[in-house]
């Protein structure tokens, strides 16, 4: 995955529905707060934040954001990179949802928990930040 260059705002400007463009900007304010970094965006139309190397027990390898998210037609899909099932606590509190292994659907965070949400991306950046626990290996580049 690469950064593309692409203004976010103008990216924002063009996400329909508007229930998604109103979400990206929440999603951004709350990955900006948890992690101190402004958004990028980078290739598959994600606004992500910081960049970090992973390592998959595999051997597969490659960069991505720390955190990002995709602003998709029929939800807003949150980019994780540790075990998403190691956050139960707070996707238990977070409300309406569905989910992948490093991923987390949502279709109007109006309906969900912003504290919840907020958890859950500060524990899967400082488990990046921390260097990973067995499901990947993370080395933060920026």
């Amino acid at each position: 995955m690469q950064k593309t260059g692409v203004v976010v705002d103008e990216y924002l400007a063009q996400v329909t529905p508007a229930v998604r463009r109103r979400d990206a900007q929440t999603l951004i304010g709350l990955m900006r707060e948890v992690t101190g970094r402004e958004p990028e965006m980078w290739s598959g139309s994600i606004v992500g934040f910081g960049t970090c190397r992973y390592t998959y027990p595999t051997g597969t390898s490659g960069e991505s954001p720390i955190l990002g998210f995709a602003a998709r037609t029929t939800a807003s899909t949150l980019y994780v990179l540790d075990n998403v099932e190691e956050h139960e606590d707070a996707l238990a509190r977070l409300g309406p949802h569905t989910r992948g292994k490093g991923c987390v659907y949502l279709k109007d965070l109006e309906r969900n928990d912003l504290d919840a949400l907020r958890t859950l991306f500060q524990h899967a950046y400082d488990e990046v930040v921390a260097g990973g626990q067995g499901y990947a290996e993370f080395t933060v580049l920026d």
